[in-house]
C-alpha cells in the first residue's frame, strides 16, 4: 500500500513540473465523520496533495483512516480511503469537489455479540463517489489552512447483523487540513 501510494505522488509531482501548475501543496489533515447508521461520529486523519493546474482547476490526492461501529458494536468497520478529486475554483480561495475514492475495508464482526459465531472478519475493496466543497485561507508565506465539507456515496456489502435493520453507510465528512507549498 505505501509503494502505491508514493508511486501516485511521485506522478503528481511529474504532472506539475510539465504542466507548469501553480502550486503544489501537501500536508496533514484531521476531520470528523458519520454514517447514516453508524453508532457513532468519529475522528480521522490522514495527509493531502493539491496540485492547482490553473487559477480555476487543480486535483487532489488523499489517504486517511476511519473507523466506525455499527449496530451498538455488533460490527466494527476499519478503512483507509485513498481519494482523487477534481477541484474547481469559482474563487481563487473556495473550491467545488467531485470524485472518487478506493476504499480497502476491514469489516470486523464481534463474535461474541448477537449470535454472530458463524461470521468471519473480512477484508473488501469498494469503490466510493464523493461531492462537496470548502476554502483554503492563506497563512503567510506557501502555507494554507484548508477546510472542507463531502458527502460520500458508499455501498459496503454487510452480512446481516441480527436484530439491526438493513444499514446504511454513506457518510459525510469534515476536515481541516494544514498545507505547505513544495
Amino acid at each position: 500500500m505505501f509503494k502505491k501510494t508514493a508511486l501516485v505522488l511521485m506522478l503528481l509531482i511529474l504532472v506539475a513540473n510539465l504542466a507548469g501548475a501553480q502550486s503544489l501543496r501537501i500536508g496533514p489533515q484531521v476531520g470528523y465523520q458519520k454514517a447514516k447508521d453508524a453508532d457513532a461520529g468519529k475522528f480521522m486523519f490522514g495527509a493531502t496533495l493539491r496540485l492547482k493546474l490553473t487559477s480555476a482547476f487543480g486535483v487532489e490526492g488523499a489517504i486517511n483512516y476511519r473507523q466506525e461501529k455499527y449496530a451498538d458494536g455488533a460490527l466494527t468497520v476499519r478503512s483507509w480511503p485513498v481519494m482523487a478529486s477534481a477541484l474547481i475554483y469559482p474563487l481563487p480561495f473556495i473550491h467545488g469537489t467531485m470524485g472518487a475514492g478506493w476504499y480497502n475495508t476491514t469489516l470486523d464482526y464481534d463474535q461474541t455479540r448477537l449470535g454472530l459465531v458463524a461470521t468471519k472478519d473480512e477484508t473488501t475493496q469498494e469503490v466510493g463517489w464523493h461531492f462537496g466543497g470548502g476554502a483554503e485561507l492563506p497563512l503567510g508565506g506557501k502555507s494554507k489552512l484548508a477546510a472542507d465539507i463531502r458527502y460520500v456515496f458508499l455501498n459496503y456489502d454487510f452480512k446481516a447483523v441480527p436484530g439491526s435493520r438493513e444499514l446504511k453507510n454513506d457518510f459525510y465528512v469534515a476536515t481541516v487540513g494544514l498545507m505547505w507549498g513544495l
